[in-house]
């Protein structure tokens, strides 16, 4: 990469790395499910007048996106974030969708790969059982679950992408905004009653860990990554953002508390090693890698 394209990958990384403390700040006080509704409300204020008519045929494929990437994975990734006692396990974990969309290609797609990347796969699911093996992790189990569960709804939204034409980043995000807020706010009020009565009393740590995630994560975040892609093979910027998981560790152990264990740090390294295989694997082969989408 150009000095100028590694600065904006950077970017990208510490977008997607801060996310993960800004929104477990203000998940204090805002519950996940209403915090998700609110990111994708504030979100669609700006994109929705920049969005595109998907081609004719395309909005079961696009509605079926929105609901796995905008409802269920990020609703549930947040509800996990909620749930875990650290930021490490949830940013690591959440980078299992990565072998994750590589076996759903091969299966749902045809895709083929090679025994190196199926070792890779291999070794990253049993990173997460190593992870999973760590007593912070341990202590609040459903957050791994959840999160499995959430990188899993990332991957199927990811294969059901590829079959979108026409569609630019911004009409993506911006449908996905549109199509979430209200299935967001009917779960909100199921699990979360009450929770849209709390807004007057939101400090404003909790609003700027919203806007945080609507305007850097990603109106930011996911905007450069586009440019990215555009000039580079997906598989070329993938390993940068490797880092996202490590900076978000360093995050949590600096203003979260977080202390891994051995188990986690050996896991951590086993899930993300196996992520950076599967993308030199692609990269190797000239081909795209899974896209990448984070919180």
């Amino acid at each position: 990469m150009s000095p100028r394209d590694l600065m904006l990958v950077l970017v990208v990384v510490a977008a997607w790395a801060v996310n993960f403390l800004t929104s477990a700040l203000a998940m204090r006080e805002i519950p996940p499910f209403l915090f998700t509704a609110l990111r994708f409300a504030l979100l669609a204020l700006p994109l929705a007048w920049l969005v595109k008519r998907p081609a004719p045929g395309q909005w079961p494929r696009l509605l079926a996106v929105c609901l796995c990437i905008g409802v269920l994975h990020f609703g549930l990734s947040f509800t996990a974030l909620k749930l875990a006692g650290d930021l490490s396990s949830p940013a690591i974990v959440m980078q299992s969708y990565v072998p994750m969309t590589t076996l759903l290609a091969w299966w749902w797609l045809g895709e083929r790969f090679a025994w190196r990347t199926g070792l890779a796969i291999g070794i990253s699911f049993a990173g997460v059982l190593v992870l999973g093996l760590d007593p912070t992790v341990m202590d609040h189990p459903m957050s791994l679950v959840l999160m499995l569960v959430s990188a899993a709804f990332l991957a199927i939204g990811t294969v059901l992408m590829k079959g979108l034409r026409g569609m630019d980043v911004y009409s993506q995000q911006g449908w996905t905004a549109i199509f979430a807020v209200l299935p967001l706010l009917a779960i909100s009020a199921v699990l979360e009653p009450g929770a849209l009565a709390t807004l007057p009393q939101w400090s404003w740590v909790a609003w700027a860990g919203a806007l945080y995630a609507a305007f850097v994560s990603s109106l930011l975040g996911h905007g450069l990554y586009y440019v990215l892609v555009q000039r580079h093979p997906v598989a070329r910027v993938m390993p940068w953002l490797l880092l996202v998981p490590v900076l978000a560790m360093g995050l949590g152990i600096a203003f979260w508390g977080d202390r891994p264990g051995p188990r986690l740090l050996i896991g951590g390294a086993m899930v993300l090693g196996g992520v950076l295989l599967i993308a030199l694997r692609a990269l190797s082969r000239q081909r795209p890698a899974p896209r990448a989408e984070q919180i």
